[in-house]
């Protein structure tokens, strides 16, 4: 999630990009704003970098043990071929 100072941030830039006559309510203009930004980006279910980086460094250590299980598998599927010695 955004961190408050950047969700502060963004919504007074959005806020001072008002027309000049609107710039007088600034001030509630970005409360509101915040509270916009802050309520659409609760719904997208978003997660921190940190959770993004654990979860990424998981899969990869899955990923690894995935393709030495499929290399054992294939290495006792040969051993037990038709064919070969001690296949029986």
């Amino acid at each position: 999630m955004l961190d408050p100072k950047q969700l502060d941030d963004l919504a007074q830039r959005l806020a001072s990009a008002m027309p000049k006559g609107i710039q007088m309510l600034q001030e509630d203009i970005g409360r509101n704003l915040r509270a916009s930004l802050e309520s659409g980006l609760d719904k997208l279910d978003l997660v921190t970098r940190e959770e993004f980086d654990v979860q990424s460094a998981v899969l990869a250590r899955s990923r690894e043990k995935l393709a030495v299980l499929e290399a054992r598998i294939a290495e006792l599927e040969r051993a037990l071929a038709p064919g070969r010695p001690g296949a029986d």
